[in-house]
């Protein structure tokens, strides 16, 4: 596996379809080459495996069979679909959150869908996106099925922590790939009518907080110079902000904690609740 790789969770469910399609536009900007990976649980009692996959129980031999031509037709169908593509397709053995987890440290990327066949009913993020996204050994992309916008700007929230630092740089990349404008939010408190200190000067503190992403922001402005970036400063809570910015964007992305992270935490609370409600993919960027 290449360390470019874009990897995709697919257990051919219509979250993870929409998630192999999202993977197939990026690397079809980027040029980067596809890796489907299915993850085989061996069961031990009756249960769904995949579409048109009979439910089994170890050793189902018969059932893994099935489900390797599942992918091997789906990499094949999405290599011919998008010619100029390498897209590959393989079939792992274990838990598929751990698994995921360990392919994730030999590729560039990896895409998930944000609920597979193993979800309840009513969830909006299954276990596996949640989990792998917080131990991933590289940036995650969770798409939820109907979320897959192509239009509007890429979106990114930025605190000052490292994380977040990161993940501006990983915006401002696929802002320039789309030929997008980056929408830059930093959220501070107070929030409407919270206690505020004496003396506290709101457009003061607006102030400060504008020049400090500003001075985070000079580098990829000369970097990137054809990429219109607008930068919104306001107070308020991150994680419902960045909710409400993703209803016209194309990509929210975050790091994994934020400033205000507990430390020991993977996935900060700003994360999961992108996760969970917004809607358009979202990338989590986490330190390798």
């Amino acid at each position: 596996m290449s360390s470019d790789e874009i990897l995709v969770g697919y257990d051919g469910s219509a979250d993870a379809t929409v998630a192999l399609n999202w993977a197939l536009d990026e690397a079809g900007r980027s040029g980067r080459p596809v890796r489907l990976a299915y993850v085989f649980e061996w069961l031990t009692v009756a249960g769904w495996v995949g579409p048109g996959v009979a439910p089994g129980i170890w050793p189902d031999e018969t059932a893994r069979r099935q489900v390797e031509d599942l992918v091997r037709k789906a990499a094949a169908d999405a290599a011919a679909d998008r010619p100029g593509l390498t897209v590959h397709g393989e079939v792992f053995d274990g838990p598929p959150g751990l698994v995921l987890q360990e392919r994730s440290a030999e590729a560039g990327m990896l895409v998930l869908g944000s609920r597979g066949h193993g979800g309840f009913g009513g969830l909006l993020a299954g276990s596996t996106a949640i989990s792998v996204t917080a131990h991933a050994h590289c940036p995650v992309v969770v798409v939820r099925e109907g979320q897959a916008a192509t239009s509007g700007p890429v979106v990114v929230g930025v605190d000052g922590s490292e994380p977040a630092l990161r993940a501006l740089g990983f915006a401002v990349e696929r802002a320039a790939q789309r030929d997008v404008p980056l929408r830059v939010l930093r959220a501070w408190g107070p929030s409407g009518e919270r206690w505020a200190p004496p003396g506290f000067d709101p457009e003061a503190a607006s102030a400060t907080e504008r020049a400090a992403v500003e001075q985070e922001l000079a580098q990829w402005r000369k970097t990137f110079p054809d990429v219109p970036i607008e930068v919104r400063v306001t107070p308020g809570n991150a994680a419902a902000l960045l909710v409400e910015e993703s209803r016209e964007a194309q990509l929210v992305v975050v790091g994994s904690r934020g400033r205000g992270g507990l430390r020991g935490m993977l996935l900060g609370s700003v994360s999961q609740q992108l996760i969970h409600h917004a809607h358009c993919p979202v990338a989590v960027v986490r330190e390798r």
